[in-house]
């Protein structure tokens, strides 16, 4: 893992303790989008083995995010850490509040998937959730990439991903309300495809969330409620 971004301190220890710090978070990111891909699958292909997979998943999910906030808490009283390292804890916490509730939407789909496997598929096999489910874990990827670099202007380029995502999810809504007055026989089932898009869009949001804090690392600047363009001004100034 790069870590030419962290500065260097008397404390080799501290140094290591900030690096694995990083790795936790990198981890638990894995492990968080291992579980919508898992999510999405379980509900296009009607997989209720792999539903039940994502479910198990979710306690290891919070049982990381528990960790790394003890870990965090224990560097602050140790090493009372000031500006760009406290930066780095601070992210680090807000990050793994928005990872462990990427966790609970994918669980939430996983969820909903293992019902709608009752019900008769649709002739389009959920498409437009894969679409979506395939736009949002490329934006957590990003994400969580652009925190393991410190990198603020691939953050920006990832936070603005998030306006297809709630394109897509409005197109799915639009689409679901036709169906649903051509047949209401088919309310039940699209529903629930409808929770499962929004369960979805909501990891896009909480992937742009993890882009902002990127910017606050980097640039030191708070830049959650602001504009695209004030949040690409942030972080290329200076």
């Amino acid at each position: 893992m790069d870590n030419s971004n962290l500065p260097h301190h008397i404390s080799q220890q501290f140094d290591a303790e900030l690096e694995r710090l990083r790795s936790q978070v990198f981890a638990m990111g894995g492990l968080v989008e291992e579980q919508v891909k898992k999510a999405i699958t379980a509900l296009t292909e009607g997989d209720t083995a792999l539903a039940d997979e994502v479910t198990t998943g979710d306690i290891q999910v919070n049982a990381m995010e528990v960790d790394i906030d003890e870990e965090c808490t224990h560097i602050i009283a140790r090493r009372q850490p000031t500006a760009s390292d406290l930066r780095l804890v601070i992210a680090v916490i807000k990050t793994i509040t928005d990872l462990e509730r990427m966790g609970d939407q994918a669980e939430k789909v996983a969820r909903i998937g293992r019902e709608l496997a009752e019900m008769e598929r649709p002739r389009n096999g959920y498409i437009e959730i894969q679409s979506l489910g395939t736009h949002v874990q490329n934006m957590l990827r990003g994400a969580l990439d652009a925190f393991v670099r410190m990198d603020a202007e691939a953050a920006v380029k990832i936070a603005k991903m998030d306006l297809q995502a709630d394109h897509e999810y409005e197109a799915i809504i639009r689409q679901n309300m036709t169906f649903m007055m051509e047949d209401p026989r088919t309310i039940k089932r699209v529903l629930g495809a409808t929770w499962a898009a929004r369960a979805l869009e909501r990891i896009g949001d909480h992937a742009k969330n993890v882009c902002e804090y990127v910017i606050y690392l980097v640039k030191g600047k708070d830049v959650r409620h602001t504009t695209l363009e004030q949040l690409e001004k942030e972080a290329t100034e200076g």
